[in-house]
């Protein structure tokens, strides 16, 4: 497979490593430095494009690619009032579209059992819930893609919730606390407390290799299918295999 890499930080060269490691050859880097480079690339010498760069550069590459024919792979979180737009330029284009808030296989089991534990705390009226994050002091956007979903999850799993808010939550909004410190590739807490006692599910990732290995089985396994895919696609396939 050949890989274009949208985005060189530390998720792009963890992701240059891994698909190396996997037999594939990353045919280009696309980065803040050289973005204009990013029109030479099309179909005919790019399979699929791998994007991890900035919320402000995001719309853009994923743009391109499906303008380009270039089925994409997308992680880069803080964009999304504008998937809409997305969803129909892949439909328009025919292309191929896969977004995840985060590619880590744990992460994905961790989201399920999250709305799991919402189903069943939905009558448990003693415990409020909260979530929290930490991320390395270099990330972007707060808070994160990956707590964003879980909150979503939450929301889509119980009566008592409408909204998440940053911070101090309310009766009907779920508080995200978004703290950055260094080394933290990313620890996610969804805490129910009450005043007889408190519950806790957490996920903490040891280093970034999880999140790439998933981009990259995702990239192998979507580099020839068509629309708008996620990850719910991706592990019902990979249940099924």
């Amino acid at each position: 497979m050949k890989i274009l890499l949208l985005g060189y930080g530390k998720m792009g060269k963890e992701i240059d490593k891994i698909s190396s490691n996997r037999g594939h050859e990353v045919v280009g880097k696309v980065d803040k430095d050289n973005q204009s480079t990013l029109t030479v690339w099309n179909s005919k010498n790019v399979d699929i494009a791998i994007e991890f760069s900035e919320p402000g550069s995001a719309f853009s590459n994923i743009q391109y690619c499906l303008n380009s024919g270039i089925p994409i792979v997308s992680g880069t979180t803080g964009w999304l009032s504008r998937m809409k737009e997305v969803t129909d330029l892949c439909n328009k284009s025919n292309g191929t579209f896969f977004y995840a808030s985060n590619y880590s296989i744990g992460v994905n089991l961790f989201f399920q059992l999250n709305k799991q534990l919402a189903k069943m705390m939905d009558n448990q009226k003693g415990y409020g819930i909260s979530i929290e994050e930490i991320h390395h002091t270099e990330k972007k956007d707060s808070p994160s893609g990956t707590a964003i979903t879980l909150a979503e999850g939450i929301v889509e799993n119980s009566s008592r919730y409408e909204s998440w808010v940053l911070d101090k939550g309310s009766e009907n909004k779920i508080s995200i606390t978004a703290l950055r410190e260094d080394p933290a590739p990313g620890t996610h807490t969804v805490k129910y407390s009450s005043d007889i006692d408190d519950i806790e599910i957490k996920h903490t990732a040891h280093s970034r290799q999880g999140f790439a290995t998933g981009a990259v089985m995702v990239a192998e396994w979507v580099v020839n299918k068509k629309g708008m895919l996620g990850m719910s696609n991706f592990l019902k396939e990979l249940k099924n295999s």
